[in-house]
Protein backbone atom coordinates (compact mmCIF):
# COMPACT_ATOMS: atom_id res chain seq x y z
CA UNK A 1 0.00 0.00 0.00
CA UNK A 2 1.27 3.35 -0.92
CA UNK A 3 2.28 6.21 1.47
CA UNK A 4 -1.22 8.09 0.03
CA UNK A 5 -3.47 5.49 0.52
CA UNK A 6 -2.18 4.63 3.88
CA UNK A 7 -2.30 8.79 5.37
CA UNK A 8 -6.16 8.71 3.37
CA UNK A 9 -6.97 5.63 5.23
CA UNK A 10 -5.15 5.84 8.86
CA UNK A 11 -8.23 7.77 10.43
CA UNK A 12 -10.13 3.85 9.56
CA UNK A 13 -7.23 2.24 11.71
CA UNK A 14 -7.84 5.03 14.35
CA UNK A 15 -11.54 4.21 14.68
CA UNK A 16 -10.85 0.46 14.78
CA UNK A 17 -8.16 0.37 17.15
CA UNK A 18 -9.49 3.32 19.55
CA UNK A 19 -13.51 1.58 19.35
CA UNK A 20 -11.36 -1.71 20.11
CA UNK A 21 -9.55 -0.33 22.90
CA UNK A 22 -12.36 1.41 24.54
CA UNK A 23 -14.43 -2.36 24.59
CA UNK A 24 -11.92 -3.82 25.67
CA UNK A 25 -11.83 -1.38 28.91
CA UNK A 26 -15.76 -1.23 28.98
CA UNK A 27 -16.06 -4.97 29.45
CA UNK A 28 -13.11 -5.45 32.20
CA UNK A 29 -15.27 -2.71 33.42
CA UNK A 30 -19.01 -4.77 33.63
CA UNK A 31 -16.66 -7.79 34.71
CA UNK A 32 -14.84 -6.31 37.43
CA UNK A 33 -16.72 -2.85 38.57
CA UNK A 34 -13.55 -2.07 39.01
CA UNK A 35 -13.50 2.29 39.43
CA UNK A 36 -9.96 2.56 38.89
CA UNK A 37 -11.44 2.18 35.02
CA UNK A 38 -13.74 4.92 34.79
CA UNK A 39 -11.53 7.55 34.17
CA UNK A 40 -10.45 5.52 31.40
CA UNK A 41 -13.28 4.70 30.15
CA UNK A 42 -14.18 8.20 30.06
CA UNK A 43 -11.18 9.58 27.94
CA UNK A 44 -11.73 6.69 25.64
CA UNK A 45 -15.01 7.19 25.08
CA UNK A 46 -14.75 11.27 24.09
CA UNK A 47 -11.81 10.67 22.10
CA UNK A 48 -12.26 7.99 19.83
CA UNK A 49 -14.91 9.35 17.53
CA UNK A 50 -13.79 12.86 17.25
CA UNK A 51 -9.92 12.09 16.93
CA UNK A 52 -10.89 9.63 13.79
CA UNK A 53 -12.46 12.90 12.59
CA UNK A 54 -9.28 14.89 13.02
CA UNK A 55 -7.33 11.97 11.45
CA UNK A 56 -9.76 11.79 8.59
CA UNK A 57 -9.41 15.65 7.72
CA UNK A 58 -5.39 16.18 8.16
CA UNK A 59 -5.18 12.96 5.92
CA UNK A 60 -7.77 13.86 3.12
CA UNK A 61 -5.76 14.66 0.77
CA UNK A 62 -3.34 11.27 0.79
CA UNK A 63 -0.80 13.82 2.49
CA UNK A 64 -0.58 15.28 5.91
CA UNK A 65 -2.04 18.80 6.27
CA UNK A 66 -0.28 19.62 9.23
CA UNK A 67 2.39 17.46 11.39
CA UNK A 68 2.01 15.48 14.47
CA UNK A 69 3.41 17.75 17.40
CA UNK A 70 1.15 20.40 16.42
CA UNK A 71 -1.70 18.68 15.60
CA UNK A 72 -1.77 16.70 19.05
CA UNK A 73 -0.50 20.68 20.55
CA UNK A 74 -3.89 22.21 19.11
CA UNK A 75 -5.82 19.28 20.91
CA UNK A 76 -4.41 19.31 23.87
CA UNK A 77 -3.43 22.89 24.62
CA UNK A 78 -6.00 24.44 21.90
CA UNK A 79 -8.91 22.23 23.47
CA UNK A 80 -7.64 23.11 27.74
CA UNK A 81 -7.32 27.21 26.62
CA UNK A 82 -10.60 26.86 25.02
CA UNK A 83 -12.50 24.98 27.81
CA UNK A 84 -10.86 27.38 30.12
CA UNK A 85 -11.37 31.00 28.68
CA UNK A 86 -15.20 29.72 27.89
CA UNK A 87 -15.97 28.68 31.55
CA UNK A 88 -14.24 31.94 33.33
CA UNK A 89 -16.18 34.23 30.60
CA UNK A 90 -19.44 32.22 30.79
CA UNK A 91 -19.33 32.34 34.62
CA UNK A 92 -18.27 35.99 34.70
CA UNK A 93 -21.30 36.87 32.08
CA UNK A 94 -23.57 35.02 34.28
CA UNK A 95 -22.38 36.39 37.57
CA UNK A 96 -23.35 39.95 36.03
CA UNK A 97 -26.52 39.02 33.88
CA UNK A 98 -28.05 36.20 36.17
CA UNK A 99 -28.36 34.24 33.42
CA UNK A 100 -26.92 33.05 29.49
CA UNK A 101 -28.74 32.83 27.07
CA UNK A 102 -28.00 30.40 24.32
CA UNK A 103 -26.08 32.95 21.78
CA UNK A 104 -24.10 34.30 24.32
CA UNK A 105 -22.59 30.91 24.60
CA UNK A 106 -22.11 30.04 20.99
CA UNK A 107 -20.51 33.65 20.37
CA UNK A 108 -18.20 33.41 24.28
CA UNK A 109 -17.26 29.35 22.73
CA UNK A 110 -16.43 30.70 19.78
CA UNK A 111 -14.22 32.96 20.02
CA UNK A 112 -12.45 31.61 22.90
CA UNK A 113 -11.14 28.13 20.76
CA UNK A 114 -10.10 30.91 18.54
CA UNK A 115 -7.28 31.86 20.56
CA UNK A 116 -5.07 28.69 19.99
CA UNK A 117 -5.67 29.40 16.48
CA UNK A 118 -4.67 33.28 16.69
CA UNK A 119 -1.77 32.55 18.58
CA UNK A 120 -0.49 30.71 15.61
CA UNK A 121 -1.31 32.93 13.11
CA UNK A 122 0.11 35.56 15.28
CA UNK A 123 3.27 34.01 15.75
CA UNK A 124 4.01 31.46 13.67
CA UNK A 125 2.29 32.76 10.73
CA UNK A 126 4.87 32.17 7.99
CA UNK A 127 4.72 28.25 9.14
CA UNK A 128 1.30 28.01 9.18
CA UNK A 129 -0.12 31.39 6.94
CA UNK A 130 0.47 29.24 3.56
CA UNK A 131 -2.07 26.71 3.44
CA UNK A 132 -5.39 27.25 4.01
CA UNK A 133 -6.24 23.22 4.67
CA UNK A 134 -3.74 23.57 6.66
CA UNK A 135 -5.68 26.36 8.84
CA UNK A 136 -8.87 24.27 8.66
CA UNK A 137 -7.61 21.67 10.07
CA UNK A 138 -6.07 23.45 12.99
CA UNK A 139 -9.74 24.44 13.93
CA UNK A 140 -10.93 20.83 13.60
CA UNK A 141 -7.94 19.79 15.95
CA UNK A 142 -8.62 22.42 18.71
CA UNK A 143 -11.94 22.16 18.11
CA UNK A 144 -11.68 18.73 18.64
CA UNK A 145 -10.02 18.67 22.27
CA UNK A 146 -12.47 21.50 23.16
CA UNK A 147 -15.08 18.77 22.61
CA UNK A 148 -13.37 15.96 24.48
CA UNK A 149 -12.87 17.65 27.21
CA UNK A 150 -16.32 18.78 27.33
CA UNK A 151 -17.61 15.28 26.94
CA UNK A 152 -15.49 13.50 29.35
CA UNK A 153 -17.18 16.50 31.93
CA UNK A 154 -20.74 15.62 31.11
CA UNK A 155 -20.02 12.25 31.17
CA UNK A 156 -18.54 12.41 34.73
CA UNK A 157 -21.26 14.32 35.48
CA UNK A 158 -24.20 11.78 34.22
CA UNK A 159 -21.83 9.37 36.60
CA UNK A 160 -21.71 10.75 39.70
CA UNK A 161 -26.01 11.86 39.19
CA UNK A 162 -26.75 8.50 38.62
CA UNK A 163 -24.66 7.09 41.42
CA UNK A 164 -21.96 5.21 39.81
CA UNK A 165 -24.37 3.79 36.13
CA UNK A 166 -21.86 3.42 33.66
CA UNK A 167 -24.60 2.65 31.57
CA UNK A 168 -25.51 6.92 32.04
CA UNK A 169 -21.67 7.69 31.43
CA UNK A 170 -21.37 5.25 28.50
CA UNK A 171 -24.81 7.13 26.91
CA UNK A 172 -23.54 10.22 27.30
CA UNK A 173 -20.09 9.42 25.76
CA UNK A 174 -21.46 7.71 22.47
CA UNK A 175 -23.99 10.57 22.27
CA UNK A 176 -21.97 13.57 22.54
CA UNK A 177 -18.84 11.57 21.28
CA UNK A 178 -20.30 10.63 17.74
CA UNK A 179 -22.06 14.06 17.59
CA UNK A 180 -18.49 16.28 18.45
CA UNK A 181 -17.20 15.78 14.60
CA UNK A 182 -20.31 17.71 13.46
CA UNK A 183 -20.44 20.38 16.55
CA UNK A 184 -17.63 21.93 17.97
CA UNK A 185 -15.25 20.32 15.56
CA UNK A 186 -17.03 21.61 12.50
CA UNK A 187 -17.58 25.07 13.97
CA UNK A 188 -13.91 25.97 14.55
CA UNK A 189 -12.94 24.38 11.38
CA UNK A 190 -15.48 27.17 9.74
CA UNK A 191 -14.34 29.74 11.42
CA UNK A 192 -10.16 29.01 10.77
CA UNK A 193 -11.51 28.85 6.97
CA UNK A 194 -12.48 32.27 7.17
CA UNK A 195 -9.44 33.44 9.61
CA UNK A 196 -7.21 31.89 7.40
CA UNK A 197 -8.17 33.56 4.21
CA UNK A 198 -7.99 36.26 5.74
CA UNK A 199 -4.57 36.29 7.30
CA UNK A 200 -3.40 34.80 3.78
CA UNK A 201 -4.67 37.94 1.68
CA UNK A 202 -5.67 40.75 4.20
CA UNK A 203 -8.60 42.52 2.47
CA UNK A 204 -11.40 44.21 3.49
CA UNK A 205 -13.75 41.11 1.31
CA UNK A 206 -12.06 38.66 3.42
CA UNK A 207 -12.21 40.28 6.59
CA UNK A 208 -16.16 39.98 6.35
CA UNK A 209 -15.95 36.38 5.23
CA UNK A 210 -14.32 35.92 8.43
CA UNK A 211 -16.69 37.41 10.54
CA UNK A 212 -19.56 35.67 8.68
CA UNK A 213 -18.00 32.40 9.08
CA UNK A 214 -17.61 33.11 12.67
CA UNK A 215 -21.32 34.12 12.71
CA UNK A 216 -22.70 31.16 10.67
CA UNK A 217 -20.40 28.68 13.71
CA UNK A 218 -22.14 30.78 16.77
CA UNK A 219 -25.53 30.49 14.72
CA UNK A 220 -24.91 26.89 13.80
CA UNK A 221 -23.90 26.35 17.77
CA UNK A 222 -26.57 28.44 18.94
CA UNK A 223 -29.64 26.17 16.52
CA UNK A 224 -27.78 22.81 17.68
CA UNK A 225 -27.83 24.10 21.93
CA UNK A 226 -30.91 26.20 22.26
CA UNK A 227 -33.68 24.65 19.61
CA UNK A 228 -32.68 20.47 20.20
CA UNK A 229 -34.32 17.32 19.15
CA UNK A 230 -33.30 14.72 16.75
CA UNK A 231 -34.25 16.91 13.36
CA UNK A 232 -32.25 19.48 15.02
CA UNK A 233 -28.86 17.95 15.43
CA UNK A 234 -29.59 16.24 11.97
CA UNK A 235 -30.08 19.38 10.04
CA UNK A 236 -27.45 21.47 11.87
CA UNK A 237 -24.85 18.55 11.63
CA UNK A 238 -25.04 18.12 7.95
CA UNK A 239 -24.98 21.65 7.06
CA UNK A 240 -21.60 21.72 9.50
CA UNK A 241 -19.86 18.84 8.40
CA UNK A 242 -21.03 19.60 4.72
CA UNK A 243 -20.09 23.39 4.72
CA UNK A 244 -16.53 21.84 6.01
CA UNK A 245 -16.12 19.53 3.87
CA UNK A 246 -16.58 21.55 1.38
CA UNK A 247 -13.89 24.14 2.46
CA UNK A 248 -11.39 21.42 2.43
CA UNK A 249 -12.14 20.46 -0.82
CA UNK A 250 -11.59 24.23 -2.11
CA UNK A 251 -8.54 24.22 0.14
CA UNK A 252 -6.93 21.19 -1.26
CA UNK A 253 -7.49 22.87 -4.63
CA UNK A 254 -6.04 25.69 -3.95
CA UNK A 255 -2.64 24.28 -2.43
CA UNK A 256 -2.25 22.14 -5.72
CA UNK A 257 -2.51 25.16 -7.39
CA UNK A 258 0.53 26.34 -5.31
Amino acid sequence: MSVFAVRKWAWLGTLLIGAALYFAVLAVLADTNNPNLFPTMILLGALVVPLTFVTFAAGRSGRWLIDGPTLGGCLLFGGVVGVVVAGLLEYDAMRRLGTLPMLGVGLIEEAAKLVVPAILVVFFGHRYRSSIGRGIVIGVAVGTGFAVLETMGYAFVALLQSGGNVGAAEQTLFVRGLLSPAGHAAWTGLSCWGLWRFVSAPTAKHLAGFAGMYALAVALHTASDGIGGVITYAVVGAISIGLLLYGLRRAQRADAAV
